[in-house]
């Protein structure tokens, strides 16, 4: 029997994101990718953004993502651990996916130790320097008020709203991005700005939808997850070391 000993990464999966059309392919993808770790899973951080959209009113959630919520509810029955991250496009997950499925929902970042390694995880969005207008929205959406409102909207023109919006955002454009050299990388940056106050061995964040590897001072090291629509990459960590790879079915 195969021992569950490794931690697995991943981000940005935006299931859901227009062209709808395109969800059930990524889905079953996302889908067969868990079904090749759950052997050797101990833990699964999902980093953030994993729908395009999600808000629970009361009684209502956004329809769809059966398998995908099925493989993790099998997942955690098999026992292994999952932390789900609040990206800027489902930040609005409260309490059902704990309860439905038994996973960790996180808000902000989170500092773990694993074989003798420290890792700083967070989704990504919102910090270094710059993107001020983001940073304002962001504490507006997060606020109890604004929740507050957009749950008295009919669940058939929340959601509609929200999913004309994502339809402009930039997963929708379907453009690759590209690497802006580390002293325009926000998240680099970042990073590097905590190490001057903490060492950590890995940052490990989503949002940025370009996978990356990127050497920090102090032998640390920042690795961006990127995303599912055009990259398929992960992180794994087997209690030594940690690897960047690509799934291919």
């Amino acid at each position: 029997m195969t021992a569950r000993n490794k931690i697995y990464f991943a981000s940005d999966f935006h299931l859901g994101a227009h062209p709808r059309s395109t969800t059930r392919e990524r889905e079953l993808r996302i889908v067969s990718w868990l079904d090749t770790i759950k052997a050797d899973a101990a833990e699964l951080y999902l980093m953030g953004d994993v729908f395009d959209f999600w808000f629970e009113y009361a009684t209502v959630v956004p329809k769809g993502y059966i398998r995908f919520l099925g493989k993790l509810a099998e997942l955690a029955d098999l026992g292994i651990k999952i932390i789900l991250f609040k990206g800027n496009h489902d930040m609005w997950m409260f309490g059902y996916l704990k309860t439905e499925l038994g996973v960790e929902i996180m808000d902000n970042d989170l500092v773990i130790e694993r074989g003798g390694r420290t890792f700083y995880l967070h989704h990504g969005d919102g910090l270094g320097p710059g993107d001020r207008t983001y940073k304002v929205l962001k504490k507006i959406f997060r606020s109890r008020f604004c929740q507050w409102l957009f749950a008295r909207l009919h669940p058939n023109l929340g959601i509609g709203i929200a999913q004309r919006w994502s339809a402009h955002s930039r997963i929708a454009s379907g453009g690759l991005e590209d690497f802006q050299g580390e002293d325009k990388e926000w998240l680099v940056v970042y990073a590097k700005s905590i190490l001057e106050k903490q060492h950590y061995d890995y940052f490990i964040f989503g949002h940025r939808h370009l996978p990356l590897e990127v050497d920090l001072p102090k032998n640390s090291k920042y690795i961006n997850l990127g995303e599912w629509i055009n990259y398929n990459t992960y992180a794994v960590f087997d209690g030594t070391q940690l690897t960047l790879r690509q799934w291919e079915r």
